[in-house]
């Protein structure tokens, strides 16, 4: 009678144990799955309602696993013919600030299947070097997309290089640009924590932001800071209004897109005539970085560089009060221009 009962349970434990091996191999091969096809999210509710502006499946599907692949060079040309990819010039471009949140900007925008970034700062118009190389040399540095969709690359200094506005102009006059702006003081001293964890690293001394932003010999502001001059946002502006109607400009607030960055990504999938498929689902609070990290499925998450969000030193607050006296009439005059009013200082 024992003997029957023991082999009674071990056929159970058999059993049970091949049903839990079975459901093992089955995630697997289903994470995997999803790893491979990556679409932006499993729950196609959460995007609202079907319309005939709706991103192709294929898309979705091919977005984060075979272009993946395309970049990295592993597929042949008959794969390219066959799945309609090409590489093409970007139809918006994130032109700057420096130090705004450009790079989150760029990977927040990625979330939308209809939109396809080019990995790294390209720097084709500000690079005399590089744009000698021709128009085909910065259409061969872009990712692989379909048809109907976006391309969008980054280069901050892009803004506040001189020759770039007539040089994108020549390449598309009906380009979009993208400026991403925050308060020109903090901007300026996030700018500066950037040089100086660089001079760090090698061993190098360097000034402290006070001995650069002021002149010591007038105590006004010096205006040959680079960090300083980039922050006159109007400056520049005024610039790329010699070549673009302000109307192919977005200013996105790099304060806003830190804090609370939905409302700013949907503004700019309107400013890009594109179907609205960014949600909160594709946005979390990580509270251990302290800003949001990006989510594009129940698999793949993605947090920005921890170089992101670096401390920034201490500056004296006289300093940082006349800098924002300084700046107080150029952003007036930027507010002016662009129609978007900040609470800056």
């Amino acid at each position: 009678m024992l003997f029957k009962q023991q082999a009674l349970l071990r056929q159970k434990l058999f059993v049970l144990g091949s049903l839990a091996i079975g459901s093992l191999l089955y995630l697997v091969a289903r994470v995997g799955s999803l790893d491979r096809l990556q679409p932006l999210c499993p729950i196609d509710g959460r995007f609202g309602p079907r319309g005939q502006d709706e991103i192709p499946l294929r898309a979705l599907q091919f977005k984060r696993g075979l272009l993946h692949e395309f970049r990295k060079g592993n597929a042949t040309k008959e794969q390219i013919r066959l799945h309609n990819l090409v590489q093409q010039l970007p139809k918006a471009i994130i032109i700057g600030v420096r130090k705004g949140g450009t790079r989150a900007l760029l990977e927040m925008l990625n979330l939308h299947p209809a939109v396809v970034k080019a990995s790294q700062e390209i720097h084709f118009f500000d690079n005399d070097e590089n744009y000698a190389k021709g128009i085909e040399w910065y259409r061969k540095k872009m990712p692989f997309s379909y048809p109907h969709q976006i391309t969008i690359e980054k280069s901050p200094a892009y803004f506040i290089t001189e020759e770039v506005p007539e040089r994108i102009y020549k390449m598309n006059s009906s380009i979009k640009l993208l400026i991403i702006v925050r308060e020109p003081t903090t901007r300026a001293i996030s700018d500066y924590t950037q040089v100086l964890e660089g001079k760090e690293r090698k061993n190098k001394t360097y000034y402290k932001f006070e001995k650069l932003a002021i002149d010591s010999n007038t105590c006004e502001v010096n205006t040959k800071y680079k960090a300083v001059r980039t922050s006159i946002y109007t400056k520049h502006l005024e610039r790329w209004l010699k070549y673009f109607p302000i109307e192919q400009f977005h200013i996105v607030d790099g304060d806003r897109l830190i804090t609370e960055p939905l409302p700013e990504l949907q503004l700019v999938e309107k400013f890009l005539n594109l179907p609205p498929r960014i949600s909160q689902y594709n946005l979390y609070f990580n509270v251990t970085r302290g800003f949001y990290c990006l989510r594009f499925n129940i698999v793949f998450n993605k947090c920005l560089a921890g170089s992101k969000g670096r401390i920034h030193p201490e500056v004296d607050t006289s300093v940082i009060t006349k800098l924002r006296k300084f700046f107080h009439p150029f952003n007036q005059k930027f507010y002016q221009i662009t129609g978007r009013t900040f609470n800056w200082p």
